[in-house]
């Protein structure tokens, strides 16, 4: 057996990202427990949280709230668990776009325009003063959920209010088309970049979890100059937040080249279209080496 001790692998949940954090999750256990180590499923969706006790350490795979806003990193401090992945100021940073934008903003660190929305928002002006096409976002959620292209004068009301059904806090943000990239972080270390290239308008939901034709470019074509200079302030980004074991950074590029920060992920997926591992495979970490890896990181606060 391993010196992990008990290990919960907490997965599933109530969020909107309940089926991927199910398809990350039981990817996890079997890595962990296909390595001895004494790994137990645990989904709070149908267990009480007090049932944890007694676990030495846990691998948090929930997606969205509350496994991933800093919620479920309390209730692990209060009961002294070590855990996986940021702490509770990170994490309830890290969900929050807006707010973790206005850190980034404080940090000097590149980020794409951008607009809080309300019902009583004046929509034209929003729309004139960000240029189009823009894009509508839950403030709150992941994996795109909520998200809209706005292409046409008069429709971001349209974005605003399915954005709406899924959070109070909507975002709208200047489109900035040069490409779409991601940095997984392990550790001190800024993986490999990996550019995204959909074959949908956008990577939404269905680009990154059901359709088998979005392409992930590793290398990322960048320049080999530009890319160490990215990875580099995407550690500083995990950072400004309180980012430590492990996470992802997105960001976008212009047609001119220059690079705005996008968001950062503190729960990432372990799905088989997953971003991290792809990124970890590059530098020779396979899939069992790297969760192995994600729990040696575990702490607390």
């Amino acid at each position: 057996m391993s010196d992990f001790g008990k290990v919960a692998v907490l997965f599933g949940g109530t969020s909107a990202e309940r089926e991927v954090s199910l398809n990350s999750g039981s990817r996890v256990l079997a890595a962990l427990q296909g390595q001895g180590i004494d790994a137990q499923a645990f989904d709070p969706a149908e267990r009480p949280w007090a049932e944890l006790k007694g676990y030495d350490r846990v691998f948090i795979a929930l997606h969205g709230r509350p496994g991933e806003d800093g919620t479920v990193q309390g209730v692990l401090e209060l009961m002294g668990i070590p855990y996986t992945g940021p702490g509770v100021l990170a994490s309830a940073l890290g969900m929050d776009k807006f707010r973790t934008k206005l850190m980034w903003q404080a940090a000097g660190l590149p980020v794409p325009a951008y607009a809080l929305l309300t019902a009583d928002s004046d929509f034209g002006d929003v729309e004139e003063a960000l240029g189009l096409p823009l894009f509508v976002k839950p403030a709150r959620e992941g994996s795109s959920i909520g998200v809209s292209k706005v292409c046409a004068r008069g429709d971001l009301r349209t974005a605003y209010l399915e954005a709406a059904r899924h959070d109070s806090l909507v975002m709208a943000e200047q489109g900035v088309l040069g490409g779409e990239y991601t940095v997984g972080i392990l550790g001190d270390e800024a993986l490999p970049i990996i550019k995204i290239e959909p074959a949908t308008d956008f990577y939404d939901y269905e680009a990154k979890y059901l359709r088998n034709d979005t392409r992930y470019l590793c290398p990322c074509g960048l320049s080999a100059e530009k890319e160490a200079q990215i990875r580099q302030q995407a550690l500083e980004a995990f950072r400004v937040v309180g980012g430590r074991g492990w996470g992802r950074v997105d960001f976008l590029m212009d047609e001119a080249g220059r690079h705005y920060f996008l968001e950062v992920n503190t729960s990432p997926g372990m799905t088989d279209h997953s971003l991290v591992p792809m990124a970890a495979r590059a530098v020779g970490l396979d899939y069992p080496a790297l969760v192995r890896r994600v729990l040696e990181l575990a702490g607390n606060d």
